[in-house]
């Protein structure tokens, strides 16, 4: 037979993999509790955001249900239908890690390059954003025009394509399940406030402050979406 291609796998899906097998053997019944995030970090030798990943793609696939406040528990799956694969999709906050790379530079030549027609864009797209917040709608499409607006004042298309990508890939099941968590519009109006630093960087055409910024609202995203489950609205 000949040799199958081999494609590296995401860590979420691997540690997703092993507490899967765990509970198809029964090692953690139905109604059990898992361990807490850090436990499950230290015995697996990962990170928390990454276990955090794997405990949401489990419950998209219906084989754990967050109760936040309390605990991450096993769910009965005997009568359940099949639930969407997430093997394809990113993991939500290794996507924000990657974001920061590539978006802190994007930000710093659009901050070199950007014209007024550009800013303009950008302030739109804020404007579009506060628009929805006020309108208690979370304002993805304004936050997706805003950073689009960024790439596309840097006049290079694989840019723009590249974002597009990152941000669009924000619509699969982990990322918008772990939304739902942590998002509100009292976060998105602290994330608004972050997007006018950056803008205002990009206006003053300072490459090394519009990185910063966006850094800094890279890094602030990352631990809303890591906060304690605690912290988490109520599902």
């Amino acid at each position: 037979m000949p040799l199958q291609t081999v494609e590296p796998q995401r860590l979420y899906r691997q540690i997703a993999d092993q507490l899967r097998a765990l509970i198809a053997k029964g090692e953690f019944a139905v109604a059990d509790r898992l361990p807490a995030e850090r436990d499950l970090a230290k015995q697996l030798g990962v990170s928390r955001p990454s276990v955090r990943e794997a405990l949401i793609a489990l419950e998209v696939e219906g084989w754990v249900e967050v109760r936040t406040g309390s605990g991450v528990y096993v769910l009965d799956r005997s009568r359940r239908t099949a639930a969407p694969s997430t093997d394809a999709e990113w993991g939500p906050l290794e996507l924000i890690r990657a974001r920061r790379v590539v978006e802190g530079e994007t930000a710093a030549l659009a901050a070199l390059q950007a014209t007024r027609k550009d800013v303009q864009a950008i302030s739109q797209a804020i404007e579009q954003m506060r628009a929805l917040a006020d309108a208690k709608v979370m304002p993805l499409e304004g936050d997706r025009a805003f950073h689009l607006a960024i790439a596309q004042a840097c006049g290079n298309a694989v840019l723009v394509e590249t974002i597009q990508m990152y941000w669009d890939s924000r619509r699969g099941p982990i990322f918008t399940r772990l939304g739902g968590y942590f998002e509100t519009v009292k976060s998105w109006r602290a994330a608004i406030a972050e997007h006018e630093a950056i803008r205002d960087a990009i206006a003053a055409h300072e490459p090394a402050a519009a990185r910063t910024a966006m850094h800094a609202h890279m890094d602030k995203s990352h631990q809303r979406f890591s906060a304690s489950w605690r912290r988490a609205k109520p599902s």
